[in-house]
């Protein structure tokens, strides 16, 4: 097998082939030649690999007409011994959006692709390819394959958009930089209800100054609208060779659809909407999520986002959905368990229950667009999140908490690690049962990481009911509210797994990519 490449050698030579010899090279393999640039299709926003586990992988795009999609790949930079992919039509249903799932492929390797698209009018028409790569996970007897991921959530949100001046989406390019095998996207990929303005006037005086586009310009209300909003953020070169170059593992939150939100929520006083229906607005804002990120199919649910993603012999993540089951936000004291309590909901507890029963892995990395011991308020009364601001026993939405965490100490399962994002700042938590109202379950921490380029917020008190201790947290005391990201507090996490002695080393890393925070947590046995 050739030496492997580093990512930006990569890059590198791949773009320089594509200048130099497009097609006329590799006719034998294409599905067409490229004719005149003004009958092709092009590639609007760029290619991503997503959910790659079990020798698959979902590779996507957008054409700016409609047009078949086409992936060759390979396990060298070189392209030897390229195979092809024919995928769908990208057509106006989709917005012209479209993926391939490929299969067999090699473990513990890294994997070499591009993407065009061919016109359904012009079989000669052919777009110039746009190349990615990524990283499949190891095989199950690998003893020598480490493994790195990446999370972190909250992109565009509060009116901080594309600023030229500041460089755009930064930390997308430091994460890059880091070479995870797998980014976590936590949630709130877009602030679908948050416009942004061309300018904004900082504390010091100064402007920020954003791009504006007309589908951002407005929270959004129609399928176009949340498209818009996507290709807004895609905009950003950053974005773009990150993820060309790091396969994602793609959730959601609030702001995907409307803060705060939950399926029967009135929102009839908020005069920016003429469609009241968050039900409706919701399906959706569901259709552009699924169509603008790299997901596959769950089962036979075309709607299902939760799901798990193993990772090989070390780590198996936990994909959590806590918006499509919830029960409405509430003050959060129901004594028992049911439909009014929930936040995972009957179903997708059960699943997770018997998903980390049956997983092999040493660590168990449970990935929740909400926290657990951070109170997150919605209004004077009701919660957002698990947390009650009740220092007693578990009520409400804890419950869920409290009957997953008896099941994982009454099954022994070892290893388990959560991480999550939403409050708009970094921070680590321990929780320990010997401090806890409720004590039966095993410690466990919990990694809070975000944003990736929004307002900065916090810190958020912490609930006692499961006995949660800050360990470290990323921003003041007494900060002020929505701080841009200019100011620097913008925050991503990192776990690396060592094949060898299976310690998961914990650093929760900066603007500039310096890691502020470092623990390493060997394994239970």
């Amino acid at each position: 097998m050739p030496a492997r490449l580093g990512r930006r050698a990569f890059v590198r030579r791949t773009l320089a082939f594509a200048v130099a010899a497009p097609w006329p090279a590799l006719r034998a393999q294409a599905p067409a030649i490229v004719t005149a640039a003004g009958r092709a299709p092009q590639i609007t926003h760029g290619v991503a690999a997503g959910d790659v586990h079990g020798g698959r992988a979902v590779i996507w795009s957008r054409a700016d007409r409609a047009a078949r999609l086409f992936v060759e790949y390979a396990t060298t930079d070189s392209f030897r011994d390229v195979r092809r992919v024919p995928g769908p039509a990208a057509l106006e249903a989709s917005d012209f959006t479209s993926r391939v799932v490929l299969t067999e492929l090699p473990a513990g390797q890294r994997i070499f692709y591009r993407v065009t698209f061919q016109s359904l009018s012009d079989r000669r028409a052919v777009s110039q390819p746009t190349i990615g790569s990524f990283t499949t996970p190891p095989s199950r007897t690998a003893a020598d394959r480490s493994v790195t991921i990446a999370f972190s959530a909250d992109t565009v949100g509060q009116g901080w958009g594309l600023n030229p001046d500041f460089g755009g989406l930064r930390l997308y390019d430091v994460m890059r930089r880091a070479q995870p095998d797998v980014f976590i996207n936590l949630g709130d990929t877009i602030y679908a209800d948050q416009p942004v303005q061309a300018e904004v006037r900082l504390d010091d005086g100064t402007i920020w100054r954003n791009r504006v586009t007309e589908a951002k310009s407005k929270p959004a209300q129609s399928v176009d609208d949340f498209r818009g909003a996507y290709q807004y953020n895609l905009l950003d070169e950053h974005m773009r060779r990150f993820n060309a170059e790091v396969a994602q593992l793609a959730l959601w939150d609030d702001h995907e659809v409307r803060d705060n939100w939950y399926h029967g929520r009135d929102i009839s006083r908020d005069e920016r909407y003429s469609e009241t229906s968050v039900a409706l607005l919701a399906a959706r804002a569901r259709q552009a999520f699924r169509e603008y990120n790299p997901l596959p199919l769950v089962g036979d649910d075309p709607e299902r986002i939760y799901r798990s993603v193993d990772l090989g012999p070390t780590v198996e993540v936990f994909a959590l959905d806590l918006r499509s089951y919830r029960g409405r936000n509430s003050p959060n004291r129901q004594p028992r368990l049911d439909g009014t309590s929930a936040l995972m909901g009957r179903e997708q507890l059960a699943w997770l229950k018997t998903r980390l029963a049956a997983s092999r892995a040493t660590w168990k990395v449970i990935a929740s667009d909400l926290p657990i011991g951070l109170v997150v308020p919605d209004g004077p009364t009701d919660f957002e999140a698990f947390a009650n601001a009740d220092p007693g026993a578990p009520l409400g939405r804890e419950l869920e908490i409290a009957d997953l965490l008896r099941f994982i100490k009454t099954q022994r399962i070892r290893n388990t690690i959560w991480i999550t994002a939403d409050v708009h700042y970094c921070a680590a938590h321990y929780y320990d049962p010997a401090r806890a109202r409720m004590s039966e379950f095993e410690p466990f921490w919990e990694f809070v990481a975000g944003p990736l380029h929004a307002g900065t917020f916090g810190p958020n008190p912490l609930d006692p009911t499961f006995g949660p201790e800050q360990r470290f947290i990323g921003v003041p005391a007494g900060m002020k509210p929505n701080r841009p990201p200019s100011d620097g507090f913008q925050f991503y996490g990192l776990f690396a797994i060592d094949a060898r002695t299976r310690v998961l080393t914990a650093t929760l890393h900066d603007l500039t990519g310096r890691a502020i925070y470092r623990v390493e947590l060997p394994p239970a046995r």
